[in-house]
């Protein structure tokens, strides 16, 4: 089953919203075994995860096929993020994802801030 298929399934309702509650995805749990902030960036290894983990773990998992942050993870599964850094470093500890801090570039690149600049317009 793909992620969108998921994500389109019984979690959600165009009228009410998430039916299930962002801790009950988590199992109650709000803290991860791994270290991630928000801009840690995480990409699948390859590796399946043995055993059953849940819809929104497929969700993210599918996400990661190249490099993204734990914020956008969250944006993309409407999750808090301390719920998403749980499902992301259950997927961390199976060895379905790999994590790396982020590369912080010199704040006054010029290359950058235009790169930055081209983004949002594009957004309008």
């Amino acid at each position: 089953m793909s992620a969108a298929a998921v994500g389109d399934g019984p979690w959600l309702d165009a009228a009410a919203g998430r039916l299930v509650r962002p801790y009950t995805v988590s199992d109650g749990r709000t803290r991860p075994t791994a270290t991630l902030d928000l801009l840690t960036q995480v990409m699948a290894t390859g590796t399946l995860p043995l055993g059953y983990l849940g819809p929104e773990h497929a969700q993210a998992l599918d996400l990661c096929r190249a490099p993204v942050s734990v914020a956008e993870i969250a944006a993309h599964l409407k999750l808090p993020a301390a719920v998403t850094k749980v499902l992301l470093s259950d997927l961390v500890d199976c060895g379905a994802l790999t994590e790396r801090p982020p590369v912080f570039h010199h704040p006054t690149d010029r290359s950058l801030l235009e790169a930055v600049l081209d983004g949002l317009r594009r957004q309008l």
